[in-house]
């Protein structure tokens, strides 16, 4: 009786899982033009490869000509699969009531915006395809192959730097139900993902003070080490999943704890 009803709790969730997934695609096509727009605003690593490929920066970093530009394309390609766009639409929900309705419904809100998210990837695969192809048809000498098991580390390590974002703005997001302006502190903390996640330069090119301070902080697990990993540059694959993991697992119980107590305050307002 009770596996019976686990495999029932199973399909449901998995027919829910589809539902919002394809009902978000749907509405992600619909956006297709800003979403290729989108896409060509995460070109940093290509311009920030352009800057690299003029110095002699690549020797101060340790790496070949060859694997900086691996690194920074594969950079390009983190970025664009790992971009969290929550705490906008989210505070922009909760200002013009647009929570209120949502908070009415068995399904937590928070799982539509995740299903947005992942919707939204899928359409970029198209554009950052063909944005590759122009890269590449460029400079021929960045096309490399990874092995079928860097292949599928690297997807894995690209979709937990994305979870580990999303769980970062979350916290974040959860602030907007005591300030309107919570979106400020997310632009704040742009700063140091910029500089301290390896998009705009290899963490090895830093000074090794700098990059004491990089591994106490989740940025680097956001770029650096997925991107070296499907660079196919020598990482420890463990160690960078389990700092993911323990990342995650300080930011989910400290998200639900703000999201209930933003939720009590929230509908305390009338909302």
């Amino acid at each position: 009786m009770a596996r019976r009803s686990a495999f029932r709790s199973i399909q449901r969730a998995i027919r829910i899982a589809a539902a919002l997934l394809s009902s978000q695609y749907a509405y992600m096509l619909e956006y297709r033009a800003e979403i290729a727009l989108w896409a060509l605003s995460g070109v940093l690593p290509l311009i920030m490869l352009a800057v690299w490929q003029g110095s002699d920066g690549a020797a101060a970093a340790g790496l070949t000509p060859q694997g900086l530009g691996r690194y920074f394309l594969a950079a390009f390609v983190v970025r664009q699969f790992s971009v969290v766009w929550l705490i906008h639409v989210f505070e922009e929900d909760a200002l013009q009531g647009k929570l209120s309705p949502q908070l009415l419904q068995p399904l937590q809100p928070l799982w539509r915006y995740l299903a947005a998210h992942v919707a939204e990837q899928a359409t970029r695969v198209p554009f950052v395809a063909l944005m590759l192809a122009g890269v590449l048809l460029l400079q021929p000498g960045l096309l490399w192959m990874p092995s079928p098991g860097q292949l599928l580390l690297g997807i894995a390590a690209i979709q937990a730097a994305f979870v580990l974002r999303f769980l970062l703005q979350t916290l974040v997001a959860m602030l907007c139900f005591w300030s309107e302006r919570a979106a400020a502190l997310d632009r704040l903390l742009l700063i140091p993902y910029l500089f301290l996640s390896g998009l705009v330069a290899p963490l090895e090119s830093f000074p090794p003070a700098v990059r004491r301070i990089a591994e106490y902080t989740p940025f680097p697990a956001m770029v650096s080490f997925p991107a070296k990993l499907l660079a196919g540059e020598s990482v420890d694959v463990g160690a960078g999943f389990l700092n993911i993991a323990l990342w995650c697992a300080v930011l989910f119980p400290l998200s639900r704890v703000l999201w209930r107590a933003g939720v009590r305050r929230y509908s305390a307002m009338g909302a």
